[in-house]
C-alpha cells in the first residue's frame, strides 16, 4: 500500500484518524469480524476522503455505524465526522444524495442489529437534512408515495434509539442536531 505522501493534499477530517497510507473498501472489508474494524473504517473513510471520494468515505462511515452499541470504540462514532463531510460539499469529488441514501438505507435496513442501524441511519438522515440544502439533495419522494414511507422525527429517532444504544451515543447526537 502506499503512505500518506502518495494522498492529495487536502485536509484531513479533524474528526477521523489520520490516513497514514492509501486504503481502499477492501481494507475494511477484509477486517469485518476482527477487533479493528471500527477504526479500520475509520481509516479508510479519511483515506477516501483524502483521495477525492466523499462518498465512499460516508459509505466507510456507515459501516462504522454498524458497530453493536455496547462495543467499546477508540474514537466516537463517526456522526461529526459526517457532518463534515457534508460541509465540503463543494470540494472535488461526487458525494451523490447523503439525504435520499440515508432514506433508502433506513428504510430498507436487514442483517444483524438491524434495529440500531435503521436508528442510526434516520438519524444521519437528519443531520443530512439538518447541513444539506433541500433544493439540491431531497428526499426521494417516489419511494415516500409508492411505499407510504413514514420519515420519522427528530425527537422519534431519539426515542427510538434510546432503550437500543448509549447514552453517550444519544449526547452526540442531541449537541450535533440544531
Amino acid at each position: 500500500m502506499a503512505d500518506r505522501k502518495h494522498l492529495p493534499d487536502r485536509e484531513s477530517c479533524p474528526f477521523l484518524p489520520e490516513a497514514t497510507r492509501v486504503l481502499g473498501p477492501g481494507d475494511s472489508k477484509s477486517r469485518r469480524g476482527e477487533a479493528d474494524y471500527f477504526i479500520t473504517c475509520l481509516s479508510c473513510a479519511q483515506s477516501l476522503w483524502l483521495q477525492g471520494k466523499p462518498a465512499q468515505a460516508l459509505l466507510q462511515l456507515n459501516h462504522a455505524l454498524s458497530l453493536p452499541a455496547d462495543s467499546p470504540t477508540p474514537w466516537p462514532l463517526p456522526y461529526q465526522a459526517k457532518i463534515w463531510l457534508f460541509t465540503r460539499r463543494h470540494e472535488e469529488g461526487f458525494l451523490g444524495n447523503p439525504v435520499r441514501h440515508y432514506q433508502h438505507l433506513a428504510s430498507r435496513m436487514s442483517g444483524p442489529n438491524s434495529e440500531l442501524r435503521s436508528w442510526r441511519a434516520w438519524a444521519c438522515f437528519h443531520l443530512a437534512e439538518s447541513v444539506l440544502p433541500a433544493k439540491a439533495y431531497p428526499r426521494d419522494e417516489v419511494q415516500i408515495e409508492k411505499e407510504s414511507l413514514h420519515i420519522p422525527s427528530w425527537p422519534k429517532v431519539l426515542q427510538n434509539l434510546s432503550p437500543i444504544t448509549s447514552q453517550e451515543e444519544l449526547t452526540q447526537l442531541r449537541a450535533l442536531h440544531p
